[in-house]
């Protein structure tokens, strides 16, 4: 799939997030002090919207309940063999993509 834009930079500050969908599937994008970051956008406990989230640093918090993970990385904060999906995500021109399979 080639790079799927998400939103001008200039929309997108910092200690936000943002959800994608494409294809059905839903991604959360999250900015973490400038450093931009994707991953799956479901929640592997319960499948809470992650993309609805809030970040607590660098961990993206689901919104039902509370399970965090690593934005850069996916890991769970708690169990590191319960991981998320990341993605690329490039600036081009102002605008944001994320590079999905």
């Amino acid at each position: 799939m080639p790079l799927v834009k998400v939103k001008p930079l200039s929309e997108f500050p910092s200690g936000e997030v943002c959800e994608l969908e494409i294809d059905s599937n839903p991604y959360a994008v999250c900015n973490v002090e400038g450093k931009l970051h994707c991953v799956q956008g479901v929640c592997p406990h319960a499948g809470g919207p992650l993309g609805q989230g809030n970040l607590n640093g660098n961990y993206l918090v689901c919104p039902w309940h509370g399970w965090e993970f690593d934005c850069r990385t996916g890991l769970n904060d708690s169990d590191e063999d319960v991981k998320l999906q990341t993605f690329p995500v490039i600036v081009t021109d102002g605008d944001i993509y994320v590079d999905l399979p």
